[in-house]
């Protein structure tokens, strides 16, 4: 590592800033899968749920909203982690 750093003429400190930076935009990426396959997930059944009994479609949408909520704080939650790992 320290012949790449040296054929580059790039100082170790902006290197390591560098790599900061893909790893956060890596982990947030990783970060953001989970969430948006549980989105996808309780929207799905909620639909679901809506067709097979028509007359509970408004608890039903309620409890949705309240899941995608949780789910959406995941990803949020994990943007900030990793925007605290690039500039910490």
């Amino acid at each position: 590592m320290i012949n790449l750093l040296a054929q580059t003429g790039t100082a170790p400190g902006e290197f390591l800033d560098g790599l900061k930076g893909v790893g956060a935009g890596l982990g947030y990426g990783l970060a953001a899968i989970g969430p948006g396959i549980g989105i996808g997930l309780v929207v799905g059944n909620a639909i679901q749920a809506m067709a097979r009994q028509p007359e509970a479609a408004g608890m039903v949408r309620t409890t949705m909203f309240l899941g995608i909520a949780f789910t959406e704080a995941l990803a949020l939650i994990g943007f900030v982690v990793f925007i605290l790992i690039k500039f910490a």
